[in-house]
């Protein structure tokens, strides 16, 4: 009887801080810190040259990945957007190149419809993420099943700096990040 108690409080700390977190992102400017991220990612943190790189569209006020995104398919990266399956799936992702039209899907996410390819190298969208790796993500789980379910590879999370607290709320199943990229640079965690 205890742990639906546990889940039940850690759920509440979780839709506490995912309002902090959508509250505090409201001011910053997505794509100027998207450009700025971008500039950090290539010079301290670049996937490797074979990398098949997952990045995200920007959904609502997310920082802009679009500039890294041009500018890792500019450099050879394969990238690619992610598929949202049904609930309780992992995600699948799909071939993205500059100027491909995007398909509508749910959650107001966009798809490609590029062949599938497996990511090696992960942006991860995030609300909040704390300096021991933890990220807060929308509550759907889709990442944490998607970098459970991976093979070998790097999960950097992308947020604004002002995302950072001081400790996410973690249960059993959620995965950590490798590193962290913002506008101001970029965190790497240990392990």
């Amino acid at each position: 009887m205890a742990a639906p108690r546990i889940h039940t409080d850690l759920d509440a700390a979780k839709q506490a801080l995912r309002r902090q977190a959508l509250a505090a992102r409201v001011q910053a400017d997505p794509l100027a810190a998207g450009q700025a991220l971008a500039g950090h990612v290539l010079r301290d943190c670049p996937p490797p040259p074979d990398a098949v790189v997952s990045a995200f569209w920007p959904l609502g006020q997310e920082i802009d990945l679009r500039p890294l995104m041009g500018l890792l398919h500019a450099r050879g990266n394969l990238v690619v957007l992610p598929i949202t399956p049904k609930r309780g799936s992992p995600l699948t992702f799909g071939l993205w190149q500059p100027g491909d039209s995007l398909v509508p899907e749910r959650f107001g996410t966009f798809r490609p419809t590029g062949v599938e390819r497996a990511p090696t190298f992960l942006l991860v969208p995030l609300l909040a993420f704390d300096l021991s790796g933890n990220r807060l993500g929308y509550g759907a789980g889709y990442y944490d099943r998607t970098l459970a379910a991976l093979g070998p590879h790097f999960a950097l999370g992308c947020a604004f700096a002002n995302q950072q607290v001081d400790s996410v709320p973690v249960g059993p199943y959620d995965a950590r990040l490798d590193a962290v990229a913002t506008e101001n640079g970029v965190i790497r965690f240990g392990g």
